[in-house]
């Protein structure tokens, strides 16, 4: 394991029990996070996205706030939703969050998931062809952003421009250099994953894929893994890709640790179904002592497979505690696992 991050979905909600009250807070304490993660060593901070709910959905504002306040470690999302996204303005906006954190970027982009209206990318004024469904049209809409992020002259000039123009066609600006080979897909399935190969980007894979051999979670998406990584070398890039699975994983090392999660590790996977059509297996939790804990995930296969392990924290309870399960895992696991 060469990386470790977080992953935060910035749940908040108006409760007496939660640490994280307003939406506010959420973001707040998002860059008090990520500024602590540095400090503990982490090597990176990243940020779901959903819609139309109490977390995180604005992606850009807090990616920039984070590269303003860190200096080092990994800032990204896993990941924005590209049916809600406009191609064009998206690639402005990661120029510049790029730019800001000094290159630090790394974008998880995906399709999308279930969420929490119907169609709610229709509420952001689109709609797919005839012909084409909503994940087509997130697909299209990655094409067209990849395309941007190129840094190449499309866009006929004015001949009479309010400013001078640089000779040839323009391009977006402001234009962050190498931003393209940190761009990551978030494959739910098989075939996704091989999808993104071919076109050259990182792989995400989270805790939930489709079901498509009824074995275990960590095998089905450590083939997932293998896959993406054949279809890779066939595509020919020259690079060596990037592959992140995310996990919930707490190592048991005090009494708050045991009076949150000593109960409840999940021990085994779960089935069920995302949509009407989709059969899904939801990968477990862990939660146990260091020693014990570190035995378990030697057997997970696609965390060994990986290179970078996403770490999901319950952000209501507070940055003070997020940074101690953080300090736990890197402290007390991660050397074990192979981590620096």
């Amino acid at each position: 394991m060469k990386k470790i991050g977080f992953l935060s979905f910035g749940h908040w909600t108006p409760s007496a029990n939660s640490g994280t009250r307003s939406a506010g807070e959420a973001l707040l304490q998002s860059i008090e996070l990520a500024v602590a993660a540095e400090q503990l060593g982490a090597d990176g901070a990243y940020f779901r996205v959903h819609h139309f709910a109490r977390q995180l959905a604005s992606p850009f504002p807090l990616l920039a706030a984070v590269g303003a306040k860190t200096s080092r470690i990994e800032i990204g999302t896993a990941v924005i939703d590209m049916r809600y996204e406009n191609p064009m303005y998206m690639a402005e906006d990661a120029g510049a969050a790029d730019l800001i954190s000094g290159g630090r970027l790394q974008l998880g982009i995906s399709r999308g998931s279930p969420e929490q209206v119907i169609d709610g990318w229709r509420y952001f004024g689109y709609a797919p062809p005839e012909g084409q469904s909503d994940a087509d049209m997130g697909r299209r809409h990655a094409e067209v952003l990849l395309e941007a992020l190129k840094g190449e002259g499309f866009a006929q000039p004015n001949p009479r421009p309010m400013f001078p123009n640089p000779p040839g066609l323009l391009r977006l600006e402001p234009h962050a250099e190498g931003l393209r080979e940190r761009i990551w897909w978030g494959a739910g399935s098989n075939a996704t994953a091989v999808w993104a190969a071919k076109l050259g980007l990182n792989l995400q894979s989270s805790t939930l894929k489709d079901d498509e051999t009824g074995e275990p979670f960590h095998l089905q998406q450590a083939a997932q893994i293998r896959a993406y990584r054949e279809a890779w070398k066939e595509a020919g890039h020259t690079r060596t890709p990037r592959v992140s699975v995310s996990r919930s994983i707490f190592a048991l090392v005090d009494e708050r640790d045991r009076l949150y999660f000593a109960r409840s590790g999940q021990e085994s996977d779960h089935v069920g179904f995302i949509d009407a059509s989709t059969r899904a297996i939801f990968g477990r939790s862990y939660a146990a002592e260091p020693d014990r804990l570190i035995e378990q995930l030697k057997q997970d296969e696609a965390i060994a497979e990986a290179d970078t392990l996403l770490l999901t924290v319950p952000n209501q309870l507070g940055v003070a505690y997020n940074a101690h399960v953080i300090e736990a895992i890197l402290t007390h696991v991660a050397p074990a696992l192979g981590w620096r």
